[in-house]
């Protein structure tokens, strides 16, 4: 059963004319009052993506860090931390982290309130594995390039950085958020310093399907 964007849409859209583009994030998760299919992006489960990318690349995380990227309700940080990393999860939604807190209370994982474009500076080039899912395409294309170079400087020397996103090409309509994004989007990880590694476009069988991109990108030790 596919989601009802039609409130995350209005809150992104309100948030926008205000000129805050982010704000939206809290008023969502603390409006929908713990009704968690009221998320869009929010099934309580792990993304299938990773999940798959996860059973086939077999990453070495064992004593290795791991930043999740707009953790949501936490069920990638959760599958993370399992696989053995060492993992910060953060949200801009005080709402949404203690949401987090509340549905895995033994957990491992560092939980914690950021802002994507004002990142404590420990964070650079600090995690082994990134993690972004799904945020890139909730961002307004104005602030995509932003939140790339962002996202980049958090891949530590010889860490990956692993993106799912939604995918279109250059001639296909931007559509409603969330908005797929461009190949050329992504590329520029490639010129913040990070080397793709893998990339796949594909198509996945939801309720109508879904294009994808899942692209791996590693930072040179040296």
């Amino acid at each position: 059963m596919p989601h009802d964007r039609a409130l995350a849409r209005r809150l992104a859209q309100d948030a926008l004319r205000r000129g805050d583009a982010l704000g939206w994030f809290e008023t969502l998760y603390s409006d929908v009052q713990g009704e968690a299919a009221a998320i869009p992006w929010a099934d309580l489960v792990v993304n299938p993506n990773l999940k798959q990318w996860l059973n086939c690349a077999k990453p070495a995380a064992e004593g290795r860090t791991a930043l999740v990227i707009g953790c949501g309700l936490g069920d990638d940080a959760e599958a993370l931390s399992q696989s053995g990393f060492q993992v910060t999860a953060f949200d801009i939604a005080p709402t949404s982290i203690a949401w987090c807190r509340e549905r895995f209370p033994q957990t491992a994982v560092n939980y914690c309130v950021a802002d994507l474009l004002q990142a404590p500076a420990s964070w650079r080039q600090h995690f082994d594995f990134v993690l972004e899912a799904y945020t890139l395409q909730v961002l307004p294309a104005d602030l995509r390039e932003t939140a790339v170079s962002h996202i980049a400087q958090f891949v530590a020397p010889g860490g990956k950085l692993l993106v799912i996103s939604r995918g279109r090409d250059e001639a296909d309509a931007p559509g409603k958020m969330p908005w797929p994004l461009l190949r050329s989007e992504l590329d520029g990880f490639c010129q913040r310093g990070l080397i793709e590694a893998a990339f796949e476009d594909y198509v996945e069988q939801e309720d109508p399907p879904v294009r994808r991109f899942r692209a791996e990108y590693r930072r040179p030790t040296s």
